[in-house]
């Protein structure tokens, strides 16, 4: 079984997306399921990230937003934000 570990940031910005924004919602967790699949490739621009956020990937959910995360084993990741962009 593959686990996903949310910040309380990302469950928040879930909980508003899903009254304001439901398609952002849906794109995450198709996202989150295409991580747990091949976590550097796939669905939503795979990138590395550096500095502060080395260990760190993210994947595009729209232009505005990234869903950030880190694998901290073989089934789980952890994900640490999807509003707004790393570098802003």
């Amino acid at each position: 079984m593959n686990n996903t570990i949310f910040s309380l940031q990302v469950i928040e910005d879930l909980t508003h997306w899903s009254k304001s924004e439901p398609r952002l919602v849906k794109k995450v967790f198709e996202l989150i399921n295409d991580i747990h699949k091949h976590p550097f490739e796939g669905l939503g621009k795979p990138e590395g990230l550096k500095h502060q956020y080395k260990g760190y990937w993210s994947r595009r959910i729209t232009d505005e937003h990234r869903l950030i995360y880190k694998p901290v084993s073989e089934k789980d990741i952890l994900v640490i934000s999807v509003h707004g962009h790393y570098d802003q």
